[in-house]
């Protein structure tokens, strides 16, 4: 029984999109993880034609059950393995036994199919994410991209070299290769699993989306480098930062949720990571002007959105658009206040926001509406190879998607702190000349998000130096004043 309940629960939080199927399951600690996983999934597969059959019948009238758990019931009573209950449960369900596989029935032959998977939608049959590449990030914290790879080659897989276009992430069988854009990742074919290998229960190996990998990697904090993760769990992204600086420094991360952190804490553990300070605690109550955070000087801000680019997450039934259009502006407006929050830190230099939406009200709106109330930062465009960009008028922005760069849909903007308005002209020429912010052209897209191409150009100029004493242009302004007498004077002797 504990099954079922268990398996209902997070069926209802999957529906609900409220976080992904795996992530759910993993998190649920229930005792035989595997079993629970392989239930879910499949009731999930089945799901439409489950509700259809308990619909037809009106399962839930005469049983008083939860459609969650009646999917589940029914799911294992015609097309699983069987009950794996006793009791009342099975009773009540051996009763209806007839009622349902009539149904069953009835639908495969309408549908003029004999086999239960044909009654699937074509979506579900051949699912994106059966065909995403299976990412895998070395963790160098333990260990080398060499080391892993002649390890693998040991295990009977079949090492390609490194990636130099997309089309070679199409993999099969044994083979893998390292990916074209990111260093410490490997790629393998879809549905190579690594969760019982060593490597991976080792730490040496993190499984990890390309797409969630862009963050960090954009990001890319110094060693010894003080750095908050803002919304921090389940952790993978955390550990990557540790990764980069070399567990050198100090890694503030926030999780509202209590058992993702202690989820998270178990994963960093295993992963070497040392220089975390956890924090179970709301990111928007952080005070920027706590003396512990005055040398804070990246942040990387994945903050809760609808999840939309996650391929377990994709719901193909029609919702209801009113409410779906206020759930999205609920999150965007909560995006956005986490986003000018931590923008607020006294030392800040660089700030990575990113979701794994695909919707623009929390992508490039977001952004755009937190430059125009931030002066203060830019956009730095990004990775000038990748193959999708942020709509318009963001394309410095990354966007990701299962069709263009065969990952999960998400979403990357990377801003930087330039000179305040009101500054010296000589401290902005000592901002722009510093290490960490090199000179770049300003594209006003970055300040109006309607902004025309006359428009960046135009801004060019922004960024170069001025003479101190507000004298820009008086030799030319002069020549011009004695051009103008010269030619009173000629127009006088005409007269």
């Amino acid at each position: 029984m504990a099954l079922y309940l268990k398996a209902a629960e997070i069926m209802e939080k999957v529906e609900g999109k409220q976080g992904a199927l795996k992530t759910l399951v993993y998190d649920s600690q229930f005792k035989n993880i595997k079993q629970l996983f392989a239930l879910v999934c499949e009731t999930q597969k089945f799901s439409s034609v489950l509700q259809e059959i308990i619909e037809s019948t009106k399962l839930l009238r005469h049983t008083k059950l939860k459609m969650p758990l009646a999917k589940v019931l029914v799911y294992d009573l015609l097309i699983g393995q069987g009950l794996k209950c006793g009791g009342s449960w099975k009773a009540m369900m051996m009763k209806h036994r007839s009622r349902l596989q009539a149904e069953l029935a009835r639908m495969k032959v309408k549908q003029k199919v004999s086999r239960n998977e044909d009654l699937l939608p074509c979506s579900v049959k051949h699912p994106a994410g059966d065909q995403l590449p299976r990412y895998v990030r070395v963790n160098t914290l333990k260990t080398t991209v060499e080391d892993v790879v002649d390890y693998l080659k040991r295990d009977g897989f079949s090492y390609l070299g490194k990636a130099s276009r997309l089309e070679d992430l199409s993999l099969k069988d044994r083979y893998f290769l390292s990916d074209l854009h990111l260093p410490e990742l490997l790629v393998f074919s879809p549905k190579t699993d690594f969760h019982d290998h060593f490597l991976y229960k080792a730490g040496h190996i993190v499984l990890q989306d390309k797409a969630s990998c862009l963050p960090a990697h954009l990001l890319s904090p110094p060693p010894g480098s003080h750095i908050i993760d803002a919304c921090a769990a389940p952790g993978n992204k955390t550990s990557q930062l540790a990764a980069i600086m070399k567990n050198k420094g100090r890694l503030f991360a926030f999780d509202l949720d209590g058992k993702r952190l202690a989820t998270m804490s178990t994963l960093l553990l295993r992963a070497g990571v040392t220089c975390q300070q956890l924090a179970n605690q709301d990111f928007l109550k952080v005070d920027p002007d706590n003396p512990q955070y005055k040398d804070v000087e990246y942040i990387l801000l994945d903050p809760s959105c609808s999840g939309s680019g996650m391929v377990c997450l994709q719901d193909n039934t029609s919702a209801d658009q009113e409410k779906e259009q206020a759930r999205l502006a609920s999150l965007a407006s909560f995006q956005l206040r986490c986003l000018n929050h931590a923008l607020r830190f006294p030392s800040l230099k660089r700030l990575v926001y990113s979701t794994c939406s695909i919707h623009k009200q929390e992508n490039e709106e977001v952004v755009a509406a937190c430059l125009q109330q931030n002066p203060g930062f830019r956009l730095v465009p990004l990775l000038a190879e990748w193959p999708e960009r942020g709509l318009e008028p963001l394309p410095q922005c990354l966007r990701a998607s299962t069709a263009k760069t065969l990952t999960h849909g998400f979403f990357v903007a990377l801003l930087e702190k330039h000179s305040e308005p009101g500054n010296t002209n000589q401290e902005l020429a000592v901002q722009i000349s510093g290490p960490e912010v090199k000179p770049r052209n300003l594209p006003s897209s970055e300040k109006r998000p309607a902004a025309s191409e006359e428009d960046c150009e135009a801004s060019e100029t922004e960024d170069r130096p001025t003479p101190v004493g507000g004298q820009t242009g008086s030799k030319p302004n002069n020549k011009k004043r004695r051009k103008r007498k010269k030619k009173k004077k000629g127009a006088e002797t005409a007269e």
